[in-house]
């Protein structure tokens, strides 16, 4: 249930509001916009406290939200989430790159991808510095010492960072090293997890479930709402379907849905999405045009011989580059925004 007020409303006022609401037990959040502020209740609703809450001076409405998810409805929060991290706005109409390799395999390495994302443009480098992988035997990742290693490239080359974190025992060190906490989609519904990330204080982008339905992956970022973190990305990575010339089918319908249900931002990832290096470029440049806020993309130095064995999926810096390019001129067409850093094309050398 969400009640509407004026924005005209004085503080106290509302407070008087939330006040009456946390007497009976519930959970308010308050959400200001504009034309109108909306209180969100949580929690079951007596009849007679809707009916008093009406009757309250500076209400205009009470109104009852069907969907189980009441924090990620765009019911509740009407305006467009803009995540600021450090000076880089996510959502409300900016377009966003987030670009680096699966995973941070040494010091040299993801400094030299740093230089490369940011001198194409990208405002974020990705890598993972635990890898949750399908074998056990798999490349799981560096651990620590990559959280530090990506840390110390951002900062030198001005990007901001993500990295994906397993368990709740790992959140907090995660957070102490990196700008945005990525769940990878086998996590999606690991509540234990998505509860400790609402009090972690980060930004966490949400990767959908390889067979999650929206209804499941709005409820899952309701879990870290709900824990008191706004600051919530959904990904779009691609679903589980009967296909098997592709990794995975990227759905782009979920980017105008999500859009429409929630008040999130919506990132794609291309690169999980298709699992082919050649259906990247497309499938990022479908994703702008569907109203995605931003992309995560796989790019390596040498992808080939990548240790995770993904580098099939990765973009080789020169194409990195030219899609970045690309999406510059892309962007404003489809009412975005994006901010790009010039490089000469020499300076992409495939290796």
């Amino acid at each position: 249930m969400i009640v509407i007020t004026s924005n005209q409303i004085s503080e106290e006022q509302v407070q008087n509001i939330v006040d009456e609401i946390e007497k009976e037990g519930l959970q308010a959040h308050v959400s200001r916009g504009e034309d109108r502020n909306v209180i969100g209740l949580i929690g079951s609703v007596n009849p007679k406290l809707a009916e008093h809450l009406r009757q309250m001076k500076g209400v205009e409405n009470v109104i009852k939200i069907s969907k189980s998810y009441k924090l990620a409805s765009r019911d509740f929060h009407p305006a467009d989430t803009v995540i600021d991290i450090k000076g880089t706005k996510i959502g409300g109409g900016n377009l966003v790159v987030m670009g680096g390799p699966c995973a941070v395999e040494s010091a040299q390495q993801i400094d030299e991808i740093a230089q490369l994302v940011k001198a194409a443009g990208g405002q974020v480098l990705r890598g993972g510095a635990f890898k949750p992988r399908t074998g056990p035997y798999s490349f799981q990742g560096v651990g620590v010492e990559g959280l530090i290693m990506m840390a110390e490239a951002g900062q030198k080359h001005g990007l901001l960072t993500i990295t994906e974190v397993m368990t709740p025992e790992y959140v907090d060190i995660c957070a102490e090293y990196a700008d945005i906490l990525q769940v990878g989609t086998r996590n999606m519904q690991n509540f234990d997890l998505l509860r400790k990330l609402g009090t972690c204080g980060k930004p966490v982008l949400l990767k959908r479930g390889f067979s999650a339905t929206y209804d499941e992956f709005l409820n899952a970022a309701e879990y870290i709402l709900a824990g008191g973190n706004p600051n919530v990305m959904l990904c779009e990575r691609g679903i589980r379907t009967f296909e098997t010339y592709t990794r995975n089918t990227l759905d782009l319908t979920a980017i105008p849905v999500l859009q429409g249900l929630s008040h999130l931002p919506v990132i794609s990832d291309p690169s999980h999405g298709t699992g082919r290096r050649e259906l990247v470029e497309p499938m990022s440049k479908a994703s702008v045009a569907a109203g995605a806020d931003g992309l995560i993309i796989e790019m390596h130095t040498d992808p080939d011989n990548s240790m995770t064995g993904d580098g099939v999926q990765s973009l080789f810096p020169d194409q990195f580059a030219a899609l970045l390019k690309d999406l510059e001129q892309l962007a404003p067409l489809v009412g975005k925004s994006f901010a790009t850093t010039k490089a000469p094309a020499s300076e992409f050398v495939r290796v």
